[in-house]
């Protein structure tokens, strides 16, 4: 396995090339508390997790904001059954829209945006059960 290739694109915004695959990863935070938006997926620091652990004690898995954004799309109600990696709901930052993907195979027990709304960082957005 080779090194990833990395290119700045524009502010906080980053394309990965490794093994031939491009991806875009998002970048937001002050230096010491970065924030990281990867296929879906959201990192603090140095691992995996939902921006607001209070929601996740409610549910099984909540999927947060990572960044200031605008909602354009939410793609599903809920007791709708996804599937790992669908795109449940599309946000805009920075002129680039990053959807926000299910981490696995399982069902939206709550929707708390609305297309159009403004939303902050840890914002809950869905909760899967």
């Amino acid at each position: 396995m080779g090194e990833p290739a990395v290119a700045r694109l524009a502010h906080g915004v980053y394309l990965v090339e490794h093994e031939g695959r491009h991806t875009l990863v998002y970048i937001a935070g002050p230096p010491g508390d970065r924030w990281a938006a990867w296929n879906g997926q959201v990192y603090h620091g140095d691992r995996p997790e939902p921006a607001n652990g209070a929601a996740r004690r409610h549910a099984e898995q909540s999927l947060t904001a990572p960044m200031p954004a605008v909602v354009v799309q939410v793609l599903v109600s809920p007791g709708a059954r996804v599937r790992a990696g669908d795109a449940l709901v599309v946000l805009e930052a920075m002129k680039m829209e990053l959807p926000i993907r299910a981490p696995a195979d399982a069902t939206v027990a709550a929707v708390h945006c609305r297309e159009g709304d403004l939303v902050q960082p840890e914002t809950t957005l869905i909760e899967l059960s």
